[in-house]
């Protein structure tokens, strides 16, 4: 893992376990904000994943969305894969 992620989910993983808490369920979301930023520094990587937390952080007021957002899948990544018979993105697409 690029050590930029490896940083940048180790923040996260300490908001959620020290700051979180404190805060109370506010989420609007689900999966909530933080797992959701883990899964788009993992899927999409540092730059990509950081914009697609920070869109999805700035979204969360009251007059902005709610329910089941998912991060969209890295097309390149699951092309990239198909190309080479990987095994964890077909089963990904199967579902």
């Amino acid at each position: 893992m690029n050590p930029i992620n490896w940083l940048l989910i180790k923040l996260i993983r300490f908001y959620q376990l020290f700051i979180s808490p404190l805060l109370g369920k506010n989420c609007r979301y689900e999966p909530t904000c933080s797992a959701y930023s883990i899964e788009a520094l993992k899927e999409h990587g540092a730059i990509k994943g950081s914009y697609l937390s920070t869109k999805r952080i700035l979204s969360c007021h009251p007059w902005g969305g709610s329910g089941y957002d998912p991060v969209p899948k890295n097309l390149r990544k699951q092309a990239e894969c198909e190309k080479h018979s990987c095994e964890s993105h077909k089963r990904d697409s199967n579902d």
